[in-house]
């Protein structure tokens, strides 16, 4: 029989032990992210030990990120090992964890009292429009609290660095999510996020808000959005749907100021979102400062990659019929027939529900905190309809569209705002064997150098390494924080 608990004496640990010759492995495996545990014993009786925290990218170990990991024992003779009884769940201090059979459920630390439509409707009405001196703070929160990027970080680094007494507060959706230094995580849902939140002078943001947030009288949104468009907005998606208009203009109106990346998508996002009568910063992209400023080196080296290594990132968009990441391309057939290592970067909506690629020469990551860094690492860039392509020809270096579904995305899921294929700065391909003869022709920079030029004058003429100390002062003249 094989016994469990869920302590948290030296860290949180699941620790399993029973009788018989200690297993030849043990493991937790999740979608993101896998533990191995330290097995003892001396033939009568084993113990393993897992920690319930994994490090990745040469970075500091962290709590699990939220999911469903498998339990897989292996015994000495080779055998898996029954699985044990259910454990409750436990508050651990960083995370929330069920051992259930060969499954362990690990959640955020939020409190159970509070994790409930009750519990959170409670806390709203204690801090969402409590009245009170804002506090000279700034609530940060890039793509729903699923990392800590975009051009919210550029933005914290800055701000950090010219106005260091501004306290900072980072939503996140566990904390497994790192956060800059100085920062202060907040846990989604909890009593100090929704105080955060609430209490705040600034927030700063790269998508939609939730859960019913007012702007309090004196409070200040920043939206910076995520991404150049080339796929149809908010207002702008095929067919009328009232719900969404209705949705659309309420989220407009919690917004003070747009960032905008370049000129072309101020006039689509003020469109979109009719966001009329309110100041749009046309300033470049934050987050691509570092493109022009840094180099790879750091992250090729934590992404275990050598220097003389050829690099390709994958980075397709997500899409609204299905949850996890697009199948169109085999990254380690891929990674084979271009001598290369592939990294792939599946869209932000893709982190949770989807799984960790894998194969020779192929590096999956999706979970990566830092999308600018990996532009960084790469030498090209292989994606479809995504904004990223609007980032990375900030480098000038080469881009590859792979678009199998052209005509379904185009007539039925999105419709783009212009024709990629007759401006794309690169190949547009529609099948791996395209992508794989693109990547080898030689003579594709030449044919797109024009091309290419007439993008960057369009999309990147602002992306000149400077824009977070252009919106940072900003934020500083109108006083929307204090030094």
């Amino acid at each position: 029989m094989i016994r469990a608990r869920l302590i948290a004496d030296d860290g949180a640990v699941l620790e399993l032990s029973g009788t018989g010759p200690r297993p030849a492995d043990a493991q937790l495996i999740g979608p993101r992210a896998r533990v191995a545990a330290k097995l003892t014993g001396r033939g009568a009786t084993w113990r393993a030990v897992f920690p319930l925290r994994a490090a990745r990218w040469g970075g500091e170990a962290r709590p699990l990120p939220t999911g469903a990991y498998e339990v897989r024992i292996t015994g000495a003779d080779g055998a898996p090992v029954e699985a044990v009884d259910a454990v409750p769940l436990t508050m651990l201090g960083t995370l929330r964890a069920e051992l259930d059979g060969d499954v362990l459920r690990v959640g955020p630390p939020v409190d159970p009292a509070y994790d409930s439509g009750d519990g959170q409707a409670a806390l709203e009405r204690r801090y969402a429009t409590r009245p009170g001196v804002l506090e000279n703070a700034v609530f940060f929160e890039s793509f729903y609290g699923r990392n800590a990027s975009c051009n919210p970080l550029a933005i914290d680094r800055e701000l950090a660095r010219v106005a260091p007494g501004v306290a900072r507060y980072w939503s996140v959706v566990d904390l497994s999510v790192a956060v800059p230094e100085g920062a202060i995580p907040v846990v989604e849902g909890s009593p100090q996020w929704w105080r955060a939140r609430g209490s705040s002078r600034l927030l700063v943001v790269n998508d939609w808000l939730r859960r019913r947030f007012e702007r309090r009288r004196g409070q200040v949104v920043l939206q910076t959005w995520h991404g150049t468009p080339l796929k149809r907005l908010a207002l702008h998606r095929p067919g009328f749907d009232p719900r969404r208009a209705v949705a659309v203009a309420r989220e407009a109106r919690r917004w003070n100021v747009l960032l905008a990346q370049n000129a072309y998508g101020a006039g689509i996002m003020k469109k979109a979102y009719a966001f009329l009568g309110r100041p749009i910063w046309v300033e470049g992209y934050p987050r691509n400062d570092v493109l022009l400023t840094g180099d790879g080196a750091a992250t090729r080296a934590a992404l275990g990659i050598g220097a003389d290594e050829r690099v390709l990132l994958y980075a397709p968009t997500w899409r609204e019929d299905r949850e996890q990441m697009v199948d169109f391309v085999d990254p380690g057939a891929l990674a084979a027939a271009a001598d290369a290592v592939v990294l792939v970067r599946g869209h932000s909506r893709t982190l949770i529900p989807g799984r960790d690629a894998s194969g020779p020469r192929v590096i999956d990551v999706t979970a990566f905190p830092d999308t600018a860094r990996l532009l960084l690492a790469a030498d090209a860039l292989i994606t479809d309809y995504s904004s990223v392509m609007f980032d990375f020809s900030v480098t000038g270096k080469p881009m590859y569209f792979l678009v199998p579904d052209l005509e379904h995305y185009r007539g039925e899921l999105r419709g783009f705002y212009f024709d990629l294929s007759a401006h794309a700065p690169g190949p547009v391909v529609h099948t791996g064997d395209e992508l794989v003869a693109a990547l080898a022709d030689d003579g594709t920079a030449a044919r797109f150098a024009s091309r290419y030029a007439a993008w960057r004058e369009r999309f990147n003429s602002r992306d000149d390494g400077h824009a977070a100390e252009r919106v940072v002062a900003r934020i500083l003249d109108q006083g929307f924080v204090e030094r």
